[in-house]
């Protein structure tokens, strides 16, 4: 095709599809309105040392009259609490989001024997995740500190998704899912971004591996809102959230707090998961956590 036959074609092209939305518009307006899809609920959810009390089931009684409808506990002898965590969920409008890690070892670890206590821990929690109807386990392939680590190779990426898609295939035979975290660079070298995230999730082939993004972290990236549309409805599975300066409260660290951009990717994704705070607190906490919980709802809304 050449240039003057490119452009007419184009011309043709966009003449039709004016011709097409006109034609649609006065369909539209002799039909009647379409009908309104509902607008895509914020799901906040607790990690379990967030809600103030004493015990379990007054952090839920909190979460319960704030609204809080997700909670993200430990992974660490998860399944020694499953009876524990189903008790204390039964009859509340609480269900468990995410299960944040807890295993030993690292998935990318040269020293065979801590690869085996990876491969062992983690899928007990991942079983155990599945009994408590978790939307998956939260796993980093490597922190700074793990080491001997596999270098940052082609080779380890492939290796990688080798690993995550038995893991993955496991997850799925136990209703549940794992969710790769990418980390900022003083935490982790491998997988900081959430596209890289997404991309090894799509090169597993596995649909039990998913990624997730945390904002704290997610100042590695240019854009919240691009960095949560890289991954996308086929990988998105869950999200942190603290503030931006400190990793306390949303709302602790003032302007900075600011996550409108991430939410309305998450509007327009039509996230049907978790946003959970992962974070401590300066000041007060009966008074921070309501300050932050109501912060996310107004810029939701905003969003």
């Amino acid at each position: 095709m050449n240039r003057r036959q490119f452009l007419t074609g184009s011309i043709c092209g966009a003449a039709s599809v004016a011709v097409t939305a006109s034609g649609a518009s006065l369909l539209t307006s002799c039909a009647g309105a379409a009908e309104k899809k509902p607008a895509t609920e914020l799901r906040i959810s607790f990690q379990e040392g967030i809600a103030p009390g004493a015990n379990l089931g007054e952090k839920l009684d909190y979460m319960e009259s704030m609204g809080i409808v997700g909670f993200e506990p430990w992974g660490g002898n998860l399944a020694s609490r499953v009876g524990e965590i189903q008790q204390a969920l039964s009859g509340r409008n609480i269900k468990v989001s995410a299960i944040c890690a807890g295993f030993s070892g690292f998935i990318l670890a040269e020293d065979e024997s801590v690869k085996a206590q990876f491969d062992s821990t983690m899928r007990d929690i991942v079983a155990a995740a599945g009994e408590l109807g978790s939307t998956g386990v939260i796993m980093v392939p490597a922190f700074n500190h793990q080491n001997p680590c596999k270098p940052h190779t082609l080779e380890t990426r492939q290796y990688l998704c080798e690993q995550l898609h038995e893991l993955g295939e496991y997850a799925l035979k136990h209703n549940t899912t794992v969710i790769l975290e990418p980390l900022n660079r003083r935490e982790a070298h491998y997988l900081r971004q959430v596209a890289d995230a997404a991309a090894i999730c799509r090169d597993s082939k596995s649909a039990g591996v998913k990624c997730m993004g945390d904002f704290w972290h997610m100042q590695e990236e240019t854009s919240d809102y691009a960095a949560l549309m890289a991954a996308g409805k086929d990988y998105l599975q869950h999200v942190h959230i603290a503030s931006r300066g400190r990793r306390i409260m949303p709302g602790e660290d003032g302007e900075v707090d600011n996550y409108v951009s991430g939410f309305r990717a998450l509007k327009e994704l039509e996230y049907p998961y978790y946003v959970s705070f992962e974070c401590g607190t300066k000041g007060d906490r009966n008074q921070t956590v309501k300050a932050a919980v109501e912060l996310m709802r107004a810029q939701w809304e905003q969003a």
